[in-house]
């Protein structure tokens, strides 16, 4: 059956109003793509090379075809333009480079034709729909959104929001978590792209964040800014370890999250299958938070190592298997929930390694120093750990140990200094047997040692070093399948900050010419002077919620007192900082 552009009108904008109203887009642009296949059609049977546009009245109908030719002085292609001798017979005021419109007679839309021009609207709208649900829905990433399973591909659940579609892969669902079409869930917007096919909104019910929405749904507090969720981590459909803090004194973070009875806490744990939620008060202390965090477990001795942001915890014997959990979930969530890496030992694991590190000591001071066995243990059970330590500390820290005059003292100085200048020897003609320029060696900070760990490393010269970065020389941190590892630096071992290593590769440039030093002067004053400006609006910001939390406290204060309540009953008010 063939149809003409000169068909009902009035049927034409009725189908454009559905279709818009269907998808959800401008009508316009429905238009627009009707006149493209209207084009495409009339190209096919006029020609390709003709300039043909397509005019659709939006508020009658009316369909005109046009072709447009160019006013010339010498036609070249007659399917584009015209003379303007030509062009002057109808319109003597006609000039070079004007435009010349001409109406044609309504075209036939055959089989084949009427296929492409459908094609052509059907890809249109289709563009015009994935660019509305995209705008949509970017601005709505870390939202909570309600779906329908619509189906279930290999695995993802693709929801329908309404005039929309989203996808739940398999990797974002809980395990053990099976939906089937027309069940409603509610899961976490993670990401919206742009997408040629497919859903464009991706869903998440295991990001650590879709809980921390679900406590703002939840508990009142969080969602006021009186509480707030700092850490969360997830072992999906399992446990889960968060951290809160109050910005009000007198509200217990722990005791509003979980609920009078466990009633809120709980709405979180059906919603996400059951996973055990433990809530832990944050502490801007990091052993604090730490030994929170490994609860059920107690701890008994904690040691930090901020450099490389590792904590050793000490645990008693018998509280081992708590504190590390099934299959080391509890340190694995601990960790993540605090973002140190944690070692767990018991006090008799402690106990033998401080035996044997006492030991070692005892035995490298004795070869060193060459001093008995008496000496070398007063020299370790006082805390040296080190030659290095012995050789330069005040003298006083030695005198001051029992028995100590400082004519010994200063021999034993003497000896370390000795045996330091020995080594140092050694490992400056390993160094120069490895190729490790001199330039290099003399670059303030860098240890014998030091240099010929960096030649172990294929560091030689001056430019190599220069070309480092700090994470190269201390050591760097990955996740690996939701867990924070630790990937080791070249100089790791040997007791180099983070800002040390980057004043010596900063001092390597400019000795290497990359960089002058007044550029570093001003670059280190723009950073510090960024970093004062930082601190300052966080502590304007710090201040302001201080206040507001005040002022909504005192608000509930005056609410509560002005208003006849009854008592609630002791049994009613107890809470549990855990949901089973």
């Amino acid at each position: 059956m063939a149809s003409g552009i000169s068909a009902n009108k009035l049927e034409l904008l009725q189908i454009a109003d559905a279709v818009a109203r269907e998808k959800g887009i401008e009508m316009d642009i429905v238009l627009s793509a009707m006149a493209d296949a209207i084009q495409k059609a009339a190209k096919a049977r006029y020609g390709q090379e003709n300039d043909i546009r397509v005019d659709i009245d939006p508020k009658t109908g009316e369909t005109k075809l046009l072709r447009v030719v160019t006013v010339v002085e010498l036609v070249e292609n007659d399917d584009t333009e015209i003379s303007l001798a030509i062009a002057q017979r109808d319109n003597p005021d006609a000039q070079l480079g004007d435009e010349v419109i001409d109406e044609l007679p309504p075209v036939e839309f055959g089989r084949i034709a009427t296929q492409a021009a459908k094609q052509v609207i059907v890809q249109r709208v289709r563009e015009a729909e994935r660019e509305r649900q995209y705008e949509e829905f970017k601005d709505r990433v870390g939202e909570i959104i309600s779906g329908v399973v619509k189906r279930v591909e290999y695995g993802n659940a693709v929801l329908d929001l309404g005039r929309s579609e989203a996808v739940v892969r398999r990797d974002n669902l809980i395990p053990r978590e099976v939906f089937r079409p027309g069940d409603r869930i509610r899961a976490y917007i993670q990401n919206v792209r742009r997408e040629q096919r497919g859903p464009q909104v991706i869903l998440s019910r295991t990001d650590p964040a879709f809980m921390s929405k679900l406590f703002m749904q939840e508990v009142p507090e969080i969602y006021d800014g009186v509480i707030e969720v700092r850490a969360v981590a997830r072992d999906p459909g399992s446990r889960a370890k968060i951290g809160v803090i109050s910005n009000d004194p007198g509200i217990d973070p722990v005791g509003a999250c979980v609920g009078m009875r466990g009633s809120r806490v709980q709405a979180v744990v059906n919603e996400l299958q059951g996973e055990k939620v433990d809530i832990i008060p944050w502490s801007p202390d990091p052993a604090a938070f730490i030994v929170n965090a490994l609860a059920p477990a107690e701890v008994t001795k904690v040691v930090l190592d901020e450099d490389v942001q590792r904590i050793e915890v000490v645990v008693p014997d018998e509280q081992l298997s708590l504190a590390i959990g099934r299959r080391g979930q509890n340190v694995r969530l601990a960790s993540q929930l605090t973002g140190w890496d944690i070692d767990i030992m018991t006090e008799a694991q402690e106990s033998e390694r401080r035996q044997t590190e006492f030991t070692e000591r005892t035995a490298l001071f004795m070869e060193a120093l060459d001093v008995d066995e008496m000496i070398a243990q007063l020299l370790a059970s006082e805390g040296f750990a080190t030659v290095e330590e012995v050789a330069f500390v005040p003298i006083e820290e030695i005198t001051y140990i029992e028995g100590f005059d400082e004519e010994t003292a200063q021999e034993i100085q003497d000896r370390a200094r000795d045996y330091l200048d020995r080594e140092n020897e050694k490992l400056d003609a390993q160094r120069k047997e490895m190729g490790v320029a001199d330039e290099l060696a003399g670059l303030e900070g860098l240890t014998p040692a030091m240099l010929v760990r960096l030649g172990e490393n294929d560091i030689k010269s001056l430019e190599d070093f220069a070309g480092c970065v700090t994470d190269d020389l201390t050591g760097w941190f990955e996740t690996v399948e939701r867990r924070r590892v630790r990937q080791e630096g070249i100089l790791d071992g040997f007791d180099v900050s983070a800002e040390e290593a980057e004043n010596m590769i900063m001092a390597a440039r400019v000795e290497a010419g990359w960089i002058t030093q007044e550029e570093l002067d001003q670059q280190r004053a723009e950073e510090a002077q960024r970093a004062a400006d930082e601190a300052a609006a966080a502590a304007l910001e710090e201040a302001g919620e201080t206040a507001g939390a005040a002022t909504t406290a005192e608000a509930q204060a005056e609410a509560a007192f002005s208003k006849n309540t009854q008592s609630v009953p002791a049994e009613d008010a107890e809470t549990t900082p855990s949901a089973e």
